[in-house]
């Protein structure tokens, strides 16, 4: 019972942050992201009655603590649901960095999700993935359906799961990444939300702004779309360094880009950034001006990637696995 998969990371939309139950990893509201590509995780799993335990190596290096603990909560709830009792083994790798803002942990439980579902022998939908991947990581529910992805806040696994939605912005969409590699971890900022004075006004405010960017998108609107991500990222950036740590995740090199990225929109180019809970920068564009944004983005000192919109997790061959 044997299996590999791939998955995509995410950008946050509109984010989610706090976790209103735990166990489930149910957020207190909806989120929607966008997958990137080509940014993937690929993960093999195998149950198999002879291994002594359950291994789990990620880029090579065995995986412990909290990581560890949240796939234990992923691998048990397969196993239960497959009726199995076998130990396993688990190995995935990144195409790019982890903990530095790129939703590495997103495309890893979605990507795990897919190849445990597989070599478990069930046959699930995606939005039925999704509530597995939710129990490592919310958003890598939203990962497993790709996409631009809507992830609903319920209270059980039928009503938090994800889906992807239709939208006529994934072809001319490209983003620019601004990668300021500074460690986070964005598990610890969750814990500590509800505890910001700002909690309450974000949850305020945050249904309004997913009914508008659901507009947005499902309107194919490139400017009101990523303005409201926008928006998202600073109404988030606030919540965060208002909680007890007061953590600023930022970098002098994030509100450069920040600053470049207002200057090129007031010369008349579609672009807006965006973050999620870290240093490194999302600078969304269009495919007519990628080149002059990659570019502004390079001389503000940081490396540079170019992505696009990636799709739904998937299943690979037994050609492609890692082990």
């Amino acid at each position: 019972m044997k299996a590999t998969a791939r998955a995509h990371p995410i950008q946050g939309l509109v984010k989610y942050h706090g976790i209103r139950e735990e166990e489930l990893r149910v957020p207190y509201h909806d989120s929607i992201s966008v997958s990137t590509a080509p940014s993937v995780t690929v993960t093999t799993v195998e149950f198999d009655p002879a291994f002594d335990e359950d291994v789990y190596v990620v880029d090579g290096d065995p995986l412990s603590g909290n990581g560890a603990d949240r796939l234990d909560t992923v691998v048990d709830h397969v196993r239960e649901r497959a009726g199995i009792d076998a130990p396993v083994r688990l190995e995935s790798e990144n195409s790019f960095p982890s903990n530095v803002g790129l939703g590495s942990s997103s495309s890893g439980f979605a990507a795990a999700s897919m190849a445990l579902v597989e070599a478990a022998g069930l046959d699930l939908t995606l939005p039925e993935i999704s509530t597995i991947a939710r129990r490592g990581s919310t958003s890598a529910a939203r990962a497993v359906t790709g996409g631009f992805s809507d992830l609903r806040a319920g209270m059980n696994d039928e009503d938090c799961r994800s889906h992807r939605m239709e939208t006529s912005l994934e072809d001319d969409l490209r983003i620019v990444i601004g990668l300021v590699p500074a460690y986070k971890e964005t598990q610890q900022a969750h814990e500590e939300a509800e505890a910001s004075h700002m909690f309450q006004g974000r949850l305020a405010h945050v249904h309004g702004q997913l009914a508008d960017m659901r507009d947005a998108i499902r309107s194919g609107d490139f400017d009101r779309t990523f303005a409201l991500a926008e928006h998202d990222t600073l109404s988030l950036a606030a919540t965060t360094m208002t909680g007890p740590a007061g953590w600023v995740y930022w970098k002098p090199e994030t509100l450069a880009i920040f600053e470049a990225v207002r200057e090129l929109r007031e010369d008349g180019v579609p672009v807006y950034f965006s973050t999620d809970t870290g240093a490194t920068v999302y600078v969304n564009t269009t495919v007519g001006y990628v080149d002059r944004v990659e570019e502004t983005v390079f001389d503000q000192g940081v490396e540079t990637m170019t992505w696009e919109v990636g799709g739904p997790s998937e299943v690979l061959d037994e050609s492609d696995a890692l082990f």
